[in-house]
């Protein structure tokens, strides 16, 4: 099975510009828990997580108001292209202790995200996702 057949291709995205504000608010209107940071041409710049707005904005004591995004994002993100087997995906999701990976066609732009989530509503996927997130959830303890 293929990234391209579990894939969300509704993506929620903010730019490097937005404000820590807009990038939470987006995460709670959404009930989702990161979203892919993309420039003006929509290619993948970084991603930014809910745990990245509390740790490296609010208990840095910077203002979520006029922080940007590009402040705290993460770079060098993991991705997967639409044409990956997804059971290589679920491996590097586990390798790189995450739970979702920005789906990028070959010029870098993103058209999807894949979680663990997704995995785990298809039934040939179900073990392999539970896999890998005991596997992530195993070393988030060891830290």
């Amino acid at each position: 099975m293929l990234v391209s057949d579990l894939m969300n291709s509704h993506v929620v995205s903010v730019m490097p510009e937005d404000s820590c504000v807009q990038a939470a608010r987006l995460l709670h209107r959404h009930n989702i828990g990161s979203v892919p940071v993309c420039g003006a041409d929509g290619r993948l710049r970084g991603i930014v997580t809910d745990r990245d707005i509390v740790m490296r904005c609010v208990a840095a004591e910077t203002d979520p108001h006029t922080t940007k995004v590009r402040e705290i994002m993460s770079r060098g993100v993991q991705s997967v292209a639409p044409g990956d087997d997804a059971r290589q995906a679920t491996r590097k999701m586990a390798d790189s202790q995450i739970r979702r990976l920005p789906v990028v066609d070959g010029v870098g732009k993103v058209v999807g995200m894949l979680s663990l989530g997704d995995m785990a509503k298809t039934n040939s996927f179900d073990m392999e996702a539970a896999k890998a997130l005991s596997e992530i959830s195993a070393n988030v303890r060891k830290r």
